[in-house]
């Protein structure tokens, strides 16, 4: 049997965003050792200056020897934050990349599946269906519109006979009425304030022979 020891759990594949979190959380701490190696270059150099006052050159150069060290790990830093930055950035468009080339995978496969639940074979099944469906329902309507027992033999051609003879009736009814001529209203500036008295008009007898013939041909 192998020794406990020998069965190590796998390790997982870092995802992208933990990587960029702790590039960051690595950027800030460089950042950080940055800011007092600089306090400690300042330190120094007034140190040195101290000394220099002093008339202690030995002291002064030793200051300025650890200025330099420290000027040497502020260059490291520099350069390595100018690493991260690009692994950063590299990372970032690489997870970009991951993103869409996955966005896209997704579409196609989406429009395969569409596509195989689609034939085309099957849209023009469907197509003949409704176009089958449309040519019956108009023939049904047909037959429903079509007239059928009294109503089929009547002549439609009797029945516009009859109605331009009633047209013609009325039209002759219409001329045989006396016309009365409207008379245009008479402005109130020019009427008279008082009206003589109208004279009743007499019926002739010619008015009475015109009346009955009316009657007779009303019936």
């Amino acid at each position: 049997m192998f020794p406990l020891s020998f069965w190590k759990p796998k390790e997982e594949q870092p995802n992208t965003l933990s990587t960029l979190h702790k590039l960051d959380e690595t950027l800030e701490m460089l950042e950080k050792k940055e800011k007092v190696l600089q306090r400690k270059i300042a330190t120094e150099i007034e140190k040195a200056r101290d000394f220099t006052r002093a008339k202690n050159k030995r002291a002064a150069i030793q200051c300025l020897k650890r200025k330099k060290l420290y000027e040497v790990q502020v260059e490291q830093l520099g350069n390595f934050q100018l690493r991260i930055h690009d692994q950063m950035i590299m990372l970032e468009g690489a997870k970009a990349t991951t993103e869409t080339v996955d966005a896209l995978r997704s579409g196609a496969a989406a429009m395969k599946a569409i596509h195989k639940a689609t034939n085309i074979d099957d849209v023009d099944k469907t197509m003949d269906e409704i176009n089958e469906q449309t040519e019956n329902m108009k023939q049904i309507q047909e037959a429903l519109s079509t007239p059928i027992g009294a109503a089929a033999d009547i002549d439609e051609d009797e029945l516009e006979a009859e109605l331009e003879d009633l047209e013609q009736a009325e039209l002759e009814e219409q001329l045989l009425q006396p016309s009365t001529t409207q008379l245009p209203p008479v402005p109130a500036h020019s009427r008279p304030t008082q009206l003589p008295p109208q004279r009743a008009p007499q019926k002739s007898a010619e008015d009475d022979e015109i009346a009955a013939l009316q009657a007779e041909m009303a019936l």
